[in-house]
This record gives C-alpha cells, structure tokens and sequence, in this order.
C-alpha cells in the first residue's frame, strides 16, 4: 500500500503462545510505567476461535455451517482430522527450525494456483453473507441480554416494596402454534408458502414480590422475533444438503435474510461515519475548521465540536445556547493553569503556541481564571431542560452544578467521567484543540470524510437491536403502569406480578415492532432520534446473483438528489474492501456499494483486555503524564476505540509486539493497530462494522504461507482457522493497510513487504466477479453488466419449482459459460446459470442489426435458445367477518355456469394443467350480502384472470394461515424469443432482436455451422469491450479442445495458448472464419470472426411492455386518459414531442393530440370580465349577456380554478378568429 510496517523487518519466533513472562520479557518496550500493571489477559481465543492445544486434543473445530463454492473446489470433507492437527503441527515445527529455514523459504508458494486454493477454504468457513449471519447471532447471544441487564428493575411508584426484575432472556427456535401447547418445527419453506413470519419466541426469567415473599418464574413469553435464515437460531444451521433438501430448501441459497408475512426481506448493510473518532473538517469559504466527535453510549449519541471563529477555537455543543471558548472549558475541567492548558493542547511548538494565543487572550479578556467562575460562566448558557437530566441531583440546582453536569454527561459521552474526573475528558478536549491547530498550520490534516477507514457499517443486529431496546423500554413502561394501577386500588385481591404479563397487550407490541419495520424498511425510533426509510428490501429472486449481489449491498443514507461527486467517487481506501465496478447507474451511483469477495465485516470485541494489553506493552497511563510529557519528540498516544489511554516512546516495539500477540491468539484476530504518523497516535481498534479482509503475512522477504501448508489444506486435513490461529494468514482492516507494506504477486516481494494478496481478483465482488476478462474492458462496461446480471433470467435455486412467488422468470435450458471465473466457481453461478453459449458471427448482416439489434436463428430458437418461463401467483384469502360470516367457495349450478366458468373443478377451484384466458374465473369465490348485519345470503364475487394472453395453471395450493382459508394459483406461460426481447452478452453489450431468420438464409462455414446470433461489429470499436473479443476466442478453443476455459481477472487463459489450440485444431489461429452467405451460397469476401459467446436473456419482453389503445378510460381529477399498461391508458405526448410538433408547425396535430384526442371541455366563459361562467350565468357580472362557448382542455381549466383558490385572478380574453 505505501509504508514499510511499523515495527520493521524481525525475525518471528514459533508462533505458539507466550507465557506472560515472555510477552512482559521479550516485547514491553524499556519506558518508565507509573500505572500499575495488571494481569495477563486471559489467553481465551476469541469467540469461533479453539486454541491449539484444545484443538489437537479433541480434534478439531466442528465443520464450517455452509459450503458456499461448489464441491470441486473446496477441500473434501476431513477423514481424520486428528491425523490432519498432528502433521499441522510437525509442519509448523519444521517451518520454524532454523537449520531448515532458508530451504523452506527457497520453495514458497511459487504459484497463483497454490494460493488461490485459500479462497474456497476461507469461503467454506465465512460465507458471502457471514457479516448478516454474525451480526444476527451477537445480538441474539449477547446484545439482547446487555439491554435487558440495563433495563432490568421495574419498581412501583405507588408502593416500593413491589418490584419486577428480570435475571435472564432467550430466544427459541421457530415453531408452529398447533392445537392445545403442542408445538412443532416450521420450516422457512412453509412460511414462505403460509405467508407466515418465520419467527422465534422471546421468553424473559423474572424475580417479582408476592406478599412480602420473593417468587421467581421462568420462560415468560414477551413477543417474537423473525429468525434470520442460516443463524443459529435457524432449523437449517449446520444441516448438511441432503437434510436441506429435505426441509425444501436449495443448499446454494446463502441465508442471511428473513421471512415476515411470506416475504423474503433483507436488512442492507448501513453505511455511517464512525463514532467516538476525532474527524476534523474544514470550510474554505468561510474559513472555518472544525474537530468533530459523534459520541455514542447506551444511553445518547450526541455531537461535540470544537470549531473556529475569527482564529479563536471554541467548544459547540447542543447543550449550549453559544460557543464555549476553549479555555474556559477545560478551566471548567478543573486545568485552570494558562501554562499547562497551553502544554495540552500544544506542547512545547511554537507555530501551535502563536496559533493559540489568541484564544488564550479571549478567556483573560472576560476575566476567567477560576475553575469556579468558568463554571458559573458555562452553568449560565446551558440549554433549557438540560439540567434536569440527573433525578438524583437536587431539583434546586446552581450554575456550578448545571455546568458539572452538563460538562460530565452530555459533552464528549463516549469519555467517561468517574467520581468528578475530569483528566481524561480534558485531555480528550485538549487533542481535539490540538487536530485543529494542526489543519489551521497544515492544510493537510484535514480528513477525508468519505475515506473507508472512517466509516462504519450497521448490520441487521445492530438496527435489531435498537428496535428491541425502543420497544422492550415501551413494554416496561406499560407494565409499571399497569402495576400502579392495580397497586393504586384499595380493595384489590393479593398482587401477582406474573399475572400482568398475560394481561397486558405488550407482547403483540414488540412483536409488531419488528414484524413492522422490516415489512416496511422504516425504522423510526423518536427515543433514539433514528428516522430511516429504505432499510430493509424485498429479496430479488430474479436471478440467483441477483440475490447473492443483494446480500452484499451497501447502502448510504447520503441524500441521493445531492449532485457531490466527493462520497460518490472511487476512494482508493476502496481497494480489495469494497467491489469498484458493481454500483448502480443513476442518482444513487457511488453511493449504493457491494462488497469484494473476501471481505469480512467484524462484530464488537471486548475492549477491557486491550486496556491491560497496552498497560502490560509499556503504554503510561494518560492521567499521570503531562501536556510536555505527551507532545515530547518520539512519544506516541494510545487509543483504542477512540479513548485515550496512554502513550509510549517505542510505538514501533510496541506495534510489533501487539502485532505478535495477534497473531499468536492472545487476542481476537479482528482487532487492528496502527501508527498514524501525521497524528503521532497508536489507534487500537475493537469495534464493529470495520472493513477487513485476509493477506498472507511476509517476514524476512518471504511468504508463511508455503506449498506445504497448501497441500494439506487441499487434501481437507486442515482449514482456513488453521492458517489464522498459526500466524500465517491475518485480518487487516482499511487503517492498519495503510500502515502495512502489501505485495500483489509473490515476485513483487520486497525486504520491506509485510503482506501479500491472497488473489488480485478478490478485489471485485461476486456479481462483478462473473464477468470473463474484465481488466481488457472499458470500466463503465462492466459496470452495466453487473446491472444486467441481476436481470438475467437463468434459474435462481434448486427449489425454484417448489416456489409459490408473485413473479418468477426461469430459464428453460439454462447452460453452464464456456468461459468461467474463478469466483463464477466460488459462488456456485456455474450450477445455477443464467444464460446460453450462443455461436456469434461479428458482422453486418442486411440493415436489421444497426444500432446493438441482434439476428437471430429461428432453428436455434425452435430448439429452445431463449425460451423461457414466466410463473405468476394469484392469492386469494377468504375473509372472516366480524358477524360471524365469511367468504366461501362455491359452484355455481350446472345450468347457471357461463363458459367463462368452464374450466372450475368440483371444488370451485380451477384445475391445474388449464389454460386459461383473458376472463375466466380462476376461483368461484361467494362474499356475504351482509358482513356486519344478521341478513343471511351470499352474492358471487369470482377472481378472474385478467392478462390478455392465455396462460397455463401450473398449481393450486389450498392451506389455512391464521387469517383463514389460503389459497394460491401459480400460473406459467412458456415464451420463445421474438422481435423486441432484450438479451446481452456479459460485457455490457446488450441489444434486442432485430429480427428472427430462417436457418437457410444464415451463412455458415465450411464445416456447416451456422450462428444462432449475428452481431453487428460497429458494438466494438467505441466500447473497447475487448474481453468480448477475447471471450469468443478463448470459448472457441475450449469447444475444439473440450475444455472449460478460465477468464478470471488479472490472470486466466491467455490469447497465445487459445490461439495455438484453434492452430492445433485446425482452425485460423485469429479466430475468423470463412463463411458462406445462406442466400446466395457464395462465399463472403471477408473472414468472419465466429465462436461462442455467452448470451443472458433479459426479463425486459415484448410481450409485457406491448401496449396500444383506441379508447378507454380516463382519470375522473384531469378527465386525461389514465396512465400504464395495467390500467389500460393511453401513450404519453410528452414535452419533447410537443416541442418537434411545434417546430415542424403541425398545429392541427397539436390540436388533436393536445385537447381534442385527451381532455377537451365545452367551457363558458365571460367576454366582459374574463372569467368561468356556469350554466349560461356569469356571476361576476351577474348577467349572461357577453356568455360564450369555448373549448378548451380540462387540465387548463382545472389550473385556472386552482389559481383562483390561490387568490390569483387569471382571466381569458376573447379574440374573434377569421
């Protein structure tokens, strides 16, 4: 990336944990420590993670949950994983005996096939979508029992001695409510086809007073939550495919989405700046430069910044009614010395020390010099209702105390203060002072907003588990006042605490929460000051990468009609994290992301250990050191998660041996140090939502990682863990990247390289992965392909004919490409396709291919090119009235039915394996004549099919839901290609059919072949989508030799070997051929270029965007023709036809379509004043005398009267016309 790393090129010892005498002996930098040294952290592994030793004595870790690439490519199940732990571990002690070292490294991994044998092992253990599924079980496991500790004491007003307090919560796997307390498994399958929510109960412990005694009760129900597909809380977690299979489902399908009321919806991963950081900001225009912190706690997020007003720097907070200066802030902190203010926030520099002058001057300026008078000062400019914000505090509070307050809990909430310490939080103020003075003397320090290493993601646990907190505090609300209410009666039976429970209405209310908010993607908590829309989405079953691509997506809450190309460009911290070709065109391009294909997005680690690991290092406790102390030459600050901690002299010892501990387990591999050297500050990080992803470690010039190690992970005796927890492969994120020195391909390694890629190719995502060659494309190209490969029609899971869903599109004869990509095998596209090798001859061919429009052979398309499925679903829910009546099913008598009925079976229900059109009924469904009344009587109230075109019934399902009787008709039409349909190929070249030819009138070659797609070559030269070119030939070879090709990125077959294949075969090594015209059967004068091309046909048909009308209906507001082929309305004249008619002075056509053929109104109008007049009157002359006709359009004259309520008098003057 740029920087040698931190602690310099060392030799590693044996990557086996240190005893605590060796981490305090070989890696504590020699610096003075003045706190006292805990102990060692614990040496747990983190949570996933088993420590070598546990590991070889029992084994191994279980197997991953779900193979996400195909069979072939992951390492085959473990025979004898204890065989596998021991040679791990001889080969290890061999790696690092010194007499055999530089052997070992002599044969490091020579090969990109060695190394990319890492990517299916890191896949089978993580997953595309094991962000989503970590995310969901760290809320499930560990967040939802940190609320209900934080909010566990409900305690009467009306009498203290009664209170309820919850000791424990857990969530059960879902389940089916059957008669009496029987319960069942559900599987997602039949929620999907029930329009059920698969959802999971929350059952909470409580302790409650019962007459003076205290009683305790288990699995209270509080209400449900939907279960999110694969977690652990799943019935399909760790199933293997035959048991998927069983339960209904595709073994391919990732998971990580939920099922509410039917639907498949996804939570997208939420972009957001990172709390609890420094990021200092500036504004040109005017001058300004801002430090902000969004410091986040359980309790409030709040903002506090220190800004700059004419060179003087001041302290903003919500909680103020003006700026704070500076000085009189951290006065108020209890730093009342001038001298050691200015050695906090500048140290011994002059440049800062001029800078800071002046704001030093303000506060003697307003004779401030006391900690007593800053405090009166702050106390009277805090904010009304700010200083009732602690109950316990006295209602009579002073200046001072409102300062206090103010200053402890509300500015900079992220640092705490304990028993009225202000130190830390005064340090923490005086840095952000300091970040400033340095972008006012540097404009360089200002920081980059839209950088990666500065955002966070927000997954689906997270936004759970602000919903569950809202809603759980609303509960308890209702619940304390129900318990008042009954407390408050006087002749009330003994209290029982457990009853409330079945009383009250809560429990539908936390269940709703959640069904709600998913169902509709808003998330709108006042309590939090959280108003999102759009977050979550209906699962796009398009295609199967349609659905994968979704899972990856990142979504920004960025304002989308803002025209800033900043937080839309491509940021080169972007690299290998996020995917730089698949973001959508359009308003939301750049801010709509995907992840690459080995990313890893980390869940909150404890940060107390990593306190006492920095302690044990050698860091000195902030506290203890003065402001000279910490801006001495050499001296770097301490920060983990965005507090200060201490400082050290040694940063890269300290690094390094950080760095060490890593790697030897000491603790979780996801959390990151670096140095940034502009800040001089050591930034540990712990927190969740960073960006990570594996590199191979390099020392002494060499990679760990060798052909060894390789070889046992192929032969499935060891997995990606292994490499991990061994120190041979680790987790970076974006920061600690650019503190590292990373290498590309093993021959690029230098002395000085900490790392090396995996594979180049991870850094595009799984949808942009597909495409073959895509480093010979121009960039925008394939950036339309991943657009287009969502809308792929091919087959989007195993199950797909067991699916019920509201439209589906399936390929007929979907085919496996000629030309695959290593990710292509990775996420399984190759077992679920979409798309045909489709034979292309490049040439013109008659003037039907101008303009992208392809020709295509009617006898490839009569033996299934392009055909395809449409399947579409009908629901119908029979209604239950509040009288007791309900819809029902019933045939008509034999001698009543019309012949729309005809296709009915006995039951009302019409039969599968009909076809039906435009009218028939599909079910004889009968609705009460009164629904709320005692009038007895049904009137016929049929469901009819609608579509114009004939349509085939694929299937009937009949269940029961708890709304009533379901039922489900699943109709199928069989299309093949026509003039019109979209298809494109997987370069961004996309084109519609031009037209359908004859397969004797196609030229063919020698060997009689003929193209099923004739494409225009004038798609080439400005789209220089030469991976197409290279595709063909590549898919030529493949065919003459029978073998797949690879065009994977920055590698695959190369041209040179294609072109001695097609040599050896006896084809032109250029990949043309000589055709002869299927008309005239004479030979064309030039070579064609002709061979394979993969082709995806698009969902956007002919058949459902042909639309025509005469006449029809029209809105009853503008009496305009109404809108769109559903509602059958009519075809737009839009602004820039009318602008064509008037330039070309067709005014009667105007007249006709404008008015005469839309909206035209026989209007009376008023010669004399100008106005509307009705029924022959004028009421603004009271006469109807000058009342004529006109005609006018109705939009025109509804303009006018909605001026006229505006207060605004247009009037319409008459002209005589000749």
């Amino acid at each position: 990336m740029s920087r040698p790393p931190a602690g310099g090129a060392q030799p590693r010892p044996a990557p086996r944990r240190p005893s605590a005498s060796v981490a305090a002996s070989g890696s504590r930098p020699a610096a003075p420590i003045k706190a006292p040294r805990p102990a060692m952290p614990s040496a747990r592994p983190p949570p996933g993670r088993v420590a070598p030793a546990a590991a070889a004595a029992s084994g191994s870790r279980p197997p991953a949950k779900q193979p996400l690439g195909p069979a072939k490519t992951l390492p085959p199940p473990v025979s004898n994983l204890q065989e596998g732990e021991e040679e791990w571990a001889n080969l290890m002690k061999t790696t690092h005996d010194g007499a055999k070292r530089a052997d070992w490294y002599a044969r490091g991994v020579k090969s990109v096939e060695d190394k990319w044998e890492l990517l299916p092992a890191f896949l089978k253990v993580k997953g595309l979508v094991k962000q989503h599924l970590d995310s969901f079980n760290y809320f499930v496991h560990t967040d939802i029992k940190a609320i209900l500790h934080a909010n566990n004491l409900i305690i009467s007003d009306v009498n203290p001695r009664y209170y309820i307090r919850y000791t424990d919560i857990r969530i059960g796997k879902p389940v089916r409510k059957e008669m009496g307390t029987q319960q069942s498994r559900i599987t997602p399958m039949e929620c999907r086809l029930t329009d059920g929510t698969y959802c999971g109960g929350i059952y909470v412990d409580i302790e409650y007073t019962h007459e003076d005694k205290i009683r305790r009760q288990n699995n209270i129900p509080i209400g449900s939550l939907p279960i999110m597909l694969r977690s652990d809380l799943c019935h399909l977690a760790s199933r293997n495919d035959q048991d998927l299979a069983r339960m209904g489902e595709c073994p391919l399908d990732p998971g990580g989405y939920f099922v509410v009321r039917g639907t498949e919806k996804v939570i997208l991963v939420q972009e957001q700046l990172s709390k609890n950081r420094i990021i200092v900001m500036t504004d040109p225009k005017k001058d300004v430069v801002t430090a902000e912190v969004t410091s986040s706690t359980h309790d409030r997020v709040v903002k506090t910044y220190v800004t700059t007003k004419a060179k003087r720097l001041y302290l903003r907070h919500n909680s103020f009614k003006e700026m704070i200066p500076i000085v009189i802030a951290l006065k108020a902190m209890g730093i009342t010395s001038d001298k050691e203010i200015l050695q906090l926030t500048c140290g011994s520099d002059e440049r800062y020390q001029e800078a800071f002058g002046v704001s030093l001057e303000e506060a003697a300026r307003l004779r401030i010099y006391t900690r007593r008078q800053a405090l009166e000062w702050i106390g009277a400019r805090v904010s009304p209702g700010q200083e009732k914000e602690d109950r316990s505090l006295p209602q009579k509070l002073t200046p001072v105390d409102i300062a206090m307050q103010a200053l402890a809990a509300m500015v900079l909430g992220h640092v705490p203060v304990r028993d009225m310490n202000f130190r830390p939080k005064s340090i923490y103020l005086a840095t952000m002072a300091r970040r400033v003075l340095a972008a006012m003397i540097d404009p360089k320090m200002v920081d980059d907003r839209d950088y990666v290493g500065n955002k966070r993601l927000e997954l689906a646990g997270q936004l759970l588990s602000l919903l569950f907190e809202d809603s759980f505090k609303t509960f308890n609300s209702d619940l304390k006042k129900k318990m008042d209410k009954i407390l408050e009666k006087k002749n009330r039976t003994a209290f029982d605490a457990s009853k409330l429970f079945t009383l009250l209405p809560g429990q539908q209310s936390i269940t709703d929460a959640f069904n709600r908010s998913i169902s509709t993607g808003n998330w709108s908590l006042k309590r939090f000051h959280v108003e999102r829309a759009g977050v979550t989405h209906v699962l796009s079953r398009l295609s199967f990468i349609a659905a994968l691509g979704m899972m990856t997506r990142i979504t920004s809450q960025f304002e989308k009609t803002r025209k800033v190309s900043g937080p839309r460009a491509l940021q080169p911290s972007q690299w290998g994290m996020l995917c730089p070709s698949d973001t959508p065109e359009g308003e939301a391009c750049g801010l709509v992301k995907n992840l690459a294909l080995m990313t890893h997005i980390t869940t909150d680690v404890p940060e107390e250990p990593l306190f006492r690991l920095a302690f044990m290092l050698g860091a000195e406790d902030i506290s203890l050191l003065t402001g000279n102390e910490l801006y001495r030459p050499g001296v770097h600050l301490v920060q983990v998660n965005g507090s200060l901690i201490g400082a050290t002299n040694q940063p890269k010892k300290f690094v390094h041996a950080f760095r060490k501990l890593r790697r030897s387990g000491r603790t979780s591999e996801f959390v990151s140090i670096y140095i940034n050297h502009h800040h001089k500050v050591i930034y540990i990080a712990s927190d969740g939502g960073r960006i990570c992803r594996p590199m191979i470690i390099v020392e002494n010039g060499q990679s760990k990682v060798t052909s060894e190690h390789m070889a046992l992970l192929k032969a499935g005796k060891v997995t990606f863990d292994h490499f991990l927890r061994s120190g041979l492969v680790e987790y970076l994120d974006v920061n600690e990247e650019n503190d590292s020195f990373i290498a590309c391909y093993e021959n690029e390694i230098t002395e000085d390289t900490t790392h090396l890629e995996i594979e180049p190719f991870t850094i595009l995502g799984a949808v942009a992965g597909l495409i073959p060659y895509p480093h010979h494309n121009q960039s925008p190209r394939n950036t339309y392909q991943c657009a287009m490969g969502k809308q792929a029609i091919g087959a989007i899971a195993y199950n797909q004919l067991n699916r019920i869903d509201t439209l589906l599109y399936l390929m007929t004869y979907p085919q496996q490409p000629m030309v695959k990509t290593k990710t292509i095998e990775l996420v399984g596209y190759d077992r679920l396709p979409a798309g045909q090798n489709a034979t292309v001859a490049v040439m013109s061919y008659s003037g039907y291919d101008i303009e992208d429009a392809l020709i295509v052979n009617r006898a490839s398309a009569d033996r299934g090119f392009g055909r395809c499925h449409v399947l579409k679903k009908q629901t119908i829910q029979l209604k239950h009235f509040n009288n007791g009546t309900a819809e029902r099913l019933a045939m008509l008598p034999p001698d009543q039915r019309p012949d729309s009925h005809s296709w009915l079976d006995q039951d009302g229900l019409v039969a599968p394996g009909s076809v039906v059109a435009q009218g028939d009924v599909l079910a004889s469904r009968e609705t009460p004549l009164d629904t709320r009344g005692t009038v007895a009587g049904f009137k016929p109230s049929p469901v009819v099919h609608k579509l114009p075109e004939p349509t085939n019934i694929d299937k009937v399902m009949v269940t029961d839901n708890e709304e009533g009787q379901l039922i489900k008709i699943l109709t199928r039409q069989t299309r093949r290609p026509e003039l019109g349909d979209k298809f494109s190929s997987r370069h961004g070249q996309k084109g519609v059919c031009g037209l359908i030819v004859p397969q004797q009138d196609m030229p063919f070659n020698d060997q009689g072949i003929c193209p099923d797609i004739i494409m225009n070559p004038h798609g080439f030269p400005s789209r220089m989508t030469v991976g197409k070119m290279i595709e063909l030939l590549s898919g030529k070879a493949g065919v003459v030799s029978g073998k797949l090709q690879y065009g994977t990125a920055f590698g695959g077959s190369k041209v040179v070997d294609m072109s001695k294949i097609l040599i050896d075969n006896g084809f032109s090594y250029a990949g043309k051929d000589m055709l002869q015209s299927g008309i005239t059967g004479e030979p064309l004068e030039a070579y064609v270029y002709f061979g394979p091309i993969y082709y995806q046909k698009l969902k956007h048909m002919v058949m459902d965007k042909m639309h025509a009308r005469p006449t029809g209906p029209k809105a009853s507001l503008t009496r305009q023709p109404t809108e769109g082929r559903s509602k059958d309305g009519g075809l737009r004249l839009g602004e820039m036809e009318r602008d064509c008619l008037i330039g070309y002075g067709a005014t009667q056509l105007l007249l006709e379509r404008l008015m005469i053929s839309s909206d035209a109104f026989d209007a009376q109008v008023c010669e004399k004043c100008g106005m509307l007049a009705y029924s022959g009157w004028c009421k603004g002359c009271a006469s109807s005398k000058a009342v004529v006709k006109i005609t006018m359009p109705y939009a025109a004259k509804l303009l006018i009267q909605e001026l006229i309520g505006m207060n605004i008098m247009p009037k319409l003057m008459m002209e005589d016309t000749v």
